[in-house]
């Protein structure tokens, strides 16, 4: 499937952001946790959850769907053999978040199999964290490699003090998962505190667990023996928020973003003021004006602005793509330092095929010297290579003189609801092939 996207047409209008999905993706995993009924509303409609969701009933969860975004979950009938089935280790190879299934699985049941998760072609993202974390609650793991498998089992889980080697999000919230029953109390340092952890240790101890720390990086998980139903509202998507504030930016005359949660956005309002972009707060609403111009800072002592990811409360990874986007209309430079994953730049070529002027410096820096909206992108034919590099295509896309083509758009359906739908509402001209 691809997109061909007309460019140039201004958007106006409201716009209200799907539910998280990365934070779905963790409380999806946690129905696992109880064979109660677990009802959770504002799921995003998007392949990935959409996926995790199938694989939950391919494994004996119950699925009730009441709407688009509503489902109430009962895991009372799982099948554990099915674990070790190759549908299921295939499944499993094609969709990073099935590797949130192996904490609530060990957790309530003592063991798990799972294959080597797939999803962005965006650099290595070890699961080490995740495994060593498991260690230390008393698992022990083998790694099949004729089919690339691992498999984990544990008698009792027992609570205990442990280090990460590095603040994972999703390290963070297997290890919690696999702690709620654990025997006795699990004291996680180093911990990631996003919102998105912060609600599923709210979701847990509604269920029954006794979760303390939350919005820390030091978490204390005193062990229950069972966790019961709970009901559940997923946040807005804090990255879809982002990439609609940038595409306010580049091509909006005028762009209204209902219900954003803007206390749990962090400093990524900030992120894109720092490149000159005006960002009104009006109650749990944001408003971007037009912009026919909008300039970079430079830090106090006059030096090139750096804008770099970093753990929560740092600026998201998941953004850089749209802010580098912005930057190139903007008057200034920018430089763009990519921390965390070593192949998430490379989309760059692309853009300075459609006319941009971006140094990429080395795999994790990129210098970008903005054209202050005095020359337009160029259309261009591409291809997605990840969910959010997708997103910041398709935003220079709507920006560029001509029709543009991206193909391989199921890696953007993986990440956005509906996009062409939503954003056509807004204006945009922008058409879905098969």
């Amino acid at each position: 499937m691809e997109f061909i996207i007309e460019g140039g047409h201004r958007l106006h209008g409201e716009i209200t952001p799907q539910g998280a999905k990365n934070e779905a993706l963790q409380v999806i995993s946690s129905v696992l946790l109880t064979d109660e009924e677990v009802h959770i509303k504002n799921i995003p409609n998007i392949l990935d959850v959409n996926n995790l969701i199938q694989l939950l009933r391919d494994i004996g969860v119950s699925v009730t769907r009441l709407s688009a975004n509503d489902y109430i979950f009962k895991a009372d009938n799982i099948n554990l053999d099915y674990l070790d089935s190759t549908e299921f280790v295939r499944k499993c190879s094609a969709l990073r978040g099935s590797v949130l299934l192996i904490g609530p699985l060990l957790g309530r049941f003592g063991r798990a199999t799972i294959a080597e998760p797939g999803g962005d072609k965006i650099g290595r993202r070890r699961l080490d964290t995740h495994f060593l974390g498991f260690k230390h609650l008393g698992a022990h793991f083998e790694y099949e490699e004729k089919r690339n498998v691992y498999h984990i089992e544990a008698r009792q889980l027992k609570g205990c003090y442990m280090l990460l080697d590095e603040a994972s999000v999703t390290g963070t919230a297997n290890i919690i998962m696999a702690a709620v029953m654990a025997e006795g109390t699990t004291t996680i340092y180093n911990a990631a505190c996003e919102p998105y952890i912060q609600q599923l240790c709210h979701l847990l101890n509604s269920m029954g667990a006794n979760i303390s720390g939350i919005a820390s990086n030091l978490l204390t998980i005193v062990g229950v023996k069972q966790l019961h139903g709970a009901t559940h509202r997923i946040l807005p998507d804090m990255i879809e928020v982002g990439s609609f504030i940038g595409m306010a930016a580049m091509v909006g005359d005028g762009i209204c973003i209902k219900n954003a949660s803007v206390k749990d956005l962090g400093i990524i309002p900030d992120a894109f003021r720092r490149l000159g972009i005006t960002i009104e707060i009006k109650g749990d609403d944001l408003f971007v004006p037009r912009h026919d111009s909008y300039q970079i800072d430079s830090f106090i002592d006059g030096t090139i602005m750096t804008l770099a990811d970093a753990p929560w409360p740092g600026l998201t990874p998941d953004l850089l793509s749209v802010l580098l986007v912005v930057a190139t209309q903007a008057e200034g430079s920018v430089l763009f330092h990519q921390k965390m994953f070593e192949s998430r730049l490379f989309f760059v070529d692309k853009l300075i095929d459609m006319g941009a002027q971006i140094i990429l410096c080395d795999p994790h820096r990129a210098v970008v010297i903005g054209h202050n909206n005095q020359r337009q992108l160029r259309a261009g034919r591409m291809t997605s290579p990840d969910i959010r590099a997708g997103i910041a295509l398709l935003i220079a896309a709507l920006s560029a003189n001509g029709t543009s083509r991206i193909a391989n758009i199921a890696q953007i359906d993986r990440g956005y609801e509906n996009i062409e739908g939503r954003l056509n509402k807004l204006g945009a001209h922008i058409e879905r092939l098969q």
